[in-house]
């Protein structure tokens, strides 16, 4: 079962997110209003299209959010994997679970470390380019 609906949730936001679903749903809003004047802007007119917008809301939370938490935990298995596979840190594997406050401060020192870095690579980017003047000024 869990499998089917895996499967469900996946075709049915594959099929919700297409162009072509919106423009259904806009021609569906527009007809409605559309009729407004032919049935006097009635009770039953105003409850058809939030009976029908509430029913199909609220059950596309549930797919949409079983697909999007399936695609999230790919995408972190795969960035663990590339975590694992090169010469990054593993501590950043699981950081996921990880409270606001502490991601928020992670993100900080990952941001002052990037800094620091980009200091050294522009230094190591400067020697680059000298050396390549310097060998190209001997090659001439």
């Amino acid at each position: 079962m869990k499998h089917l609906f895996a499967r469900f949730a996946t075709k049915t936001s594959e099929w919700a997110g297409k162009p072509i679903i919106f423009i259904l749903a806009l021609a569906v809003v527009i007809i409605w209003a559309l009729l407004g004047p032919f049935f006097d802007y009635s009770e039953t007119w105003q409850l058809i299209i939030n009976t029908g917008t509430t029913i199909i809301t609220f059950l596309m939370v549930f797919v949409l959010q079983n697909a999007q938490t399936r695609d999230t935990r790919a995408i972190q298995a795969k960035l663990n994997e590339i975590i694992l596979t090169s010469h990054a840190e593993n501590r950043f594997i699981g950081i996921e679970h990880l409270d606001e406050e502490e991601l928020k401060r992670l993100d900080q020192l990952v941001a002052k470390a990037a800094q620091g870095r980009a200091g050294t690579e522009a230094c190591r980017t400067r020697e680059v380019e000298k050396a390549e003047s310097a060998k190209k000024a001997g090659d001439a």
